[in-house]
């Protein structure tokens, strides 16, 4: 399933979904609104608003999409962060950052500044996302300056945001410039009011640790040099309204850490830690009794446990204690069965 949990009360309002362990239709209030029965209930999204978010669709394993609530509450902050304890939550639908500073296949220099690299194939990929996430808006959002891509390409002031995009996508070297117009339009346009604006970063402490990249000379990139990166640690300052900030800190962002880091101190280090400072820290636990029990019936309901044991309550019983009611361990051992 794709997990939406951190966002339900973001993205939808009080809508009617399908609720797992009910065979009658659920109406999902809004976030405000969640109660104690809504803990550890599986709501699924209706196929239509699944193929507005993602209209090229999910990959195969994600033939399911639920809304999954959990106890911890979101408070009403326009800066929320999510740290976990290994193998706590899974994420998919959030730009992961340590992809970023890891691995780079190409870096060039930036035409902007010089001291900067770019990522163009990182940034086409991201460019490609966005567009299919939003294109339905890019239409309507205009630029607010005249951008020049070269000696005879430019865009006009006042045209649409998606020309931006398509720059970038047609221009592989223009990529990193292009992302960087996009998120700095949407910074400015939403403080209007005319569009809310959500940003959502998984493993965002990877943008203040240290880069598996390596420049021509064979000296280590820092990610303040990398120009995605300068770009959307811009988007992480507490500097704006009209949306919101949603990250999670993860042991995966932070490449040269110890693997009991698990704190965000530990995770951040100083320079993220004030870079982040204020926001509203949200520790994810294990789940607890309901929440398992809601998700072991999940799973005999999609029928993941198919050993005949599985479905006693010495069997179930078995998977708590050998799971330690972490979600991932769970999956783990469910797979098989």
């Amino acid at each position: 399933t794709a997990e939406y949990s951190a966002l339900a009360g973001l993205l939808y309002p009080e809508k009617r979904y399908q609720t797992f362990l009910s065979v009658t239709a659920g109406v999902l209030p809004s976030q405000a609104k969640h109660t104690g029965q809504h803990e550890g209930r599986h709501y699924s999204i209706p196929l239509e608003e699944v193929k507005a978010v993602f209209p090229h669709g999910l990959p195969y394993r994600f033939q399911q999409q639920v809304l999954y609530i959990q106890t911890h509450p979101v408070p009403p902050n326009s800066y929320n962060y999510f740290y976990f304890k290994k193998n706590t939550k899974q994420t998919f639908i959030l730009l992961t950052a340590h992809l970023w500073v890891k691995n780079c296949r190409e870096l060039m220099k930036s035409s902007y500044k010089e001291e900067r690299l770019d990522q163009p194939l990182q940034a086409s990929v991201w460019l490609k996302n966005f567009k299919a996430s939003n294109e339905r808006f890019l239409k309507e959002i205009k630029t607010q300056k005249t951008y020049v891509w070269g000696k005879q390409e430019s865009t006009e002031e006042g045209r649409p945001l998606g020309e931006v995009v398509e720059q970038g996508l047609a221009r592989t070297r223009n990529a990193s410039d292009a992302v960087g117009v996009v998120l700095k339009e949407l910074k400015q346009q939403c403080q209007r009011g005319s569009f809310r604006l959500l940003v959502a970063v998984d493993g965002v402490n990877a943008l203040w640790g240290r880069t598996t990249l390596k420049r021509e000379d064979k000296s280590p990139v820092s990610p303040e040099d990398l120009t995605l990166v300068y770009n959307l640690r811009k988007m992480m300052m507490n500097n704006w309204n009209g949306g919101a900030i949603v990250t999670t800190l993860s042991q995966t962002g932070s490449l040269f850490k110890p693997s009991s880091a698990y704190l965000p101190q530990e995770l951040l280090g100083k320079e993220g830690f004030d870079a982040l400072d204020p926001f509203v820290p949200i520790p994810v636990p294990n789940y607890s009794p309901r929440e398992f029990e809601s998700c072991y019936h999940y799973y005999l309901d999609c029928k993941w446990l198919q050993h005949e044991q599985a479905r006693t309550e010495a069997g179930k019983e078995e998977l708590r204690f050998l799971s330690g009611s972490n979600p991932r361990q769970l999956e783990r051992l469910a797979g098989p069965l």
